[in-house]
């Protein structure tokens, strides 16, 4: 009989050092299938979002193990007070929104990691420890080495800080969200307006050259080319929109043969 697995896909660090660039999305669709397809279909990972989607702790738990299953790593965008439940429940990585300093991160990082390490709490009896099956050193070891954590910031202060939060240590990546940014801003929804833009790409270069992996959000292969320009290497497209379009362009599809006929 073939060995069994360990619940939780450490290989996000291994590939955030080789400096290649990775593609996921924001899936807030309380759906494992969703999850399953999202992996058949070549991301790299997918973000499951537990700050506006709509799936609770059960529903996580059962995405994560289709995310093992179907071979996709799974980040969970989770408010800080989640973090313990979330990464016991054997989440690849946390995405935590709203940043905004360099003794916040510090903060989070230490409960994304056990000592000597951080601060997280220890437990064997949880799906990340195999219900015990993977408990002691090693789990912990494996935990520590192989938990990516994603600090997002969505302020202009926070861009002010980007360099000081990407150099905290155990923040692996800095993620840069573009709506709230330009919201914050005063912009509305228009990140596209040149003064978000200017910030996105400060924050970006500041995350790079801290050492650190920078993301963005890339709705389309254009924003992926120009933020790539800028230093960004974790991409992000979101599950909705993405259906949303494609059963738009059916519908259009349909009309259309509707009229020929």
């Amino acid at each position: 009989m073939s060995e069994p697995r360990y619940p939780v896909d450490g290989t996000l660090p291994d590939v955030l050092r080789t400096g290649q660039s990775l593609r996921g999305l924001f899936n807030g669709l309380p759906s494992a299938a969703i999850v399953e397809m999202c992996a058949y279909a070549g991301f790299d990972f997918i973000i499951l979002d537990n700050e506006h989607g709509s799936a609770d702790f059960g529903v996580t738990e059962h995405m994560l193990r289709a995310a093992r299953a179907a071979g996709i790593a799974p980040v969970v965008r989770c408010f800080e007070h989640d973090l313990p439940r979330i990464l016991d429940m054997g989440a690849s990585a946390v995405q935590v929104p709203m940043v905004q300093s360099a003794s916040q991160a510090r903060r989070l990082a230490d409960m994304v990691r056990y000592p000597p390490l951080g601060k997280r709490g220890s437990a064997f009896s949880t799906r990340a420890a195999g219900y015990g099956a993977f408990g002691g050193d090693g789990h912990t070891q494996r935990s520590n080495d192989g938990v990516v954590f994603v600090a997002m910031i969505e302020t202009p202060e926070a861009i002010e800080f980007a360099a000081d939060i990407a150099a905290v240590p155990g923040v692996d990546v800095v993620f840069i969200g573009p709506n709230d940014l330009a919201h914050a801003m005063g912009h509305g929804s228009n990140w596209d307006a040149a003064p978000v833009q200017q910030a996105i790409r400060r924050g970006l270069e500041a995350v790079a050259a801290a050492g650190k992996c920078p993301g963005i959000i890339a709705l389309t292969p254009a924003d992926e080319e120009k933020y790539r320009a800028w230093g960004a290497r974790y991409f992000a497209n979101v599950s909705t929109s993405i259906i949303t379009r494609a059963l738009a362009q059916a519908t259009a599809a349909g009309r259309d043969t509707q009229l020929r006929y």
